[in-house]
């Protein structure tokens, strides 16, 4: 075999990875667990959940949980990562409680309890619907709403961001674009091109000036750190970065411990403070 018919041949097999890689691209992005994967008593951790079911733009049934805190000065609404359910963040969620806040999270289509299959058109179109509900529940203010996104709903909440009002936008552990993150993954191999989904954050938040928190943690495994810090760098002021030392992908929240909670109360009770009117949203 000449030179030639090997490069051919390489660029052949090239090819045909990434067309195996793009036609198997929904299963590498989104990691749902369905109803009745998880955990679905969370009477049994001494906390009071409302199932709240309601409808995307096209149509598809959604499930999410609404907590509420008596007296609670804000209402996060929270947009979780790619893998799993609303159940499985039950442990975080009480742990966020006493921040005095409402939280409202909800399964995008495909997880949890929710209708269809996910692609990255819907989960926006999720997020939206999402965001309208949670306006509907009792004692939830726009001023007073802040966007919570983790990983890959960190991209969801700068979508939705950029779309509706809030007070403030929180950003833990989110990447810049699907393809950065295809770069990290795979950097021998040029396969951006080939990616239909976008997931482009760092797109947009030059175009959001809410206030805005990012953290991440200096040992995240899956998005790295430095792809965290690239996010912020192009994101529109007034912006706040913080380190969450010694915290990999999942366990931002355990391994932050009190400092972590306390960068997230200092923001949300700084931001309460800016009047509204003055932010260009």
């Amino acid at each position: 075999m000449t030179i030639f018919q090997s490069l051919g041949v390489m660029a052949v097999l090239f090819i045909l990875y990434a067309v195996l890689l793009v036609g198997c691209e929904k299963k590498i992005i989104f990691h749902p667990s369905k109803f009745p994967d998880g955990y679905w008593n969370p009477g049994s951790m001494g906390m009071n959940v409302q199932d709240i079911y309601f409808q995307s733009e096209d149509g598809k049934k959604l499930h999410g949980w609404f907590v509420a805190s008596p007296n609670a000065r804000a209402t996060l609404l929270w947009f979780h990562g790619n893998a799993g359910n609303l159940s499985h963040r039950l442990d975080n969620i009480q742990r966020l409680l006493p921040l005095g806040l409402n939280i409202f999270i909800f399964d995008y289509r495909g997880y949890g309890r929710s209708e269809g299959e996910p692609d990255e058109e819907g989960i926006y179109k999720d997020s939206l619907a999402a965001y309208n509900k949670v306006l509907e529940m009792e004692g939830v203010r726009v001023d007073s709403l802040f966007l919570f996104g983790r990983s890959l709903g960190g991209v969801c909440a700068v979508e939705t961001a950029l779309n509706k009002s809030a007070r403030g936008l929180i950003l833990e552990s989110v990447f810049t674009s699907a393809s950065d993150m295809s770069r990290k993954i795979f950097p021998l191999i040029p396969l951006g091109w080939a990616i239909r989904s976008k997931f482009d954050a760092i797109g947009k938040v030059p175009r959001l000036t809410l206030p805005k928190l990012f953290l991440h943690g200096n040992r995240d495994e899956i998005v790295p750190f430095d792809l965290g810090k690239k996010l912020y760098d192009a994101a529109a002021d007034p912006k706040t970065f913080y380190t969450i030392e010694g915290a990999g992908h999942n366990d931002t929240y355990i391994m932050g411990g009190r400092d972590y909670y306390k960068a997230l109360d200092g923001f949300i009770s700084e931001t309460l403070k800016i009047p509204m009117t003055s932010q260009k949203i």
